[in-house]
């Protein structure tokens, strides 16, 4: 899930199916962070709001993520100073939110009243 390869990684050597770099930081943001002028808390927090700003980049990881399994892949050499945890606490952030939401109903619930079947339909009681 970053728009480098990883290094040292073949891509015929990992049974991908895809590989989407549209959730990853922005260029400018991943720049910023590389070369040093932000600091890893600051690089968290942009990307916590493009995330937030762009909910629609995470729709196919959760696809592929409720159908089995999601493999998050980066160049970075330390996962944990990577974007790789921001990432992955969004992604399960959006999916309980989507199951919280199944949850709710989508309209509240109609009730069709009984009638006794010997009374003609219209009659009143």
């Amino acid at each position: 899930m970053d728009r480098l390869w990883p290094r040292g990684k073949r891509r015929e050597s990992l049974a991908l199916t895809d590989w989407y770099r549209d959730a990853s930081p922005s260029l400018t943001l991943r720049r910023q962070y590389h070369e040093g002028e932000i600091s890893n808390g600051v690089f968290a927090a942009r990307y916590r709001g493009e995330l937030r700003s762009a909910p629609e980049n995470l729709l196919p990881l959760m696809r592929y993520a409720r159908a089995g399994r999601l493999t998050l892949l980066s160049a970075s050499r330390d996962l944990d100073a990577s974007h790789l945890p921001v990432l992955k606490e969004a992604l399960l952030a959006a999916l309980h939110e989507e199951d919280m939401a199944d949850s709710e109903p989508a309209s509240s619930p109609c009730f069709a009243r009984e009638r006794p079947s010997d009374d003609p339909p219209g009659s009143s009681d």
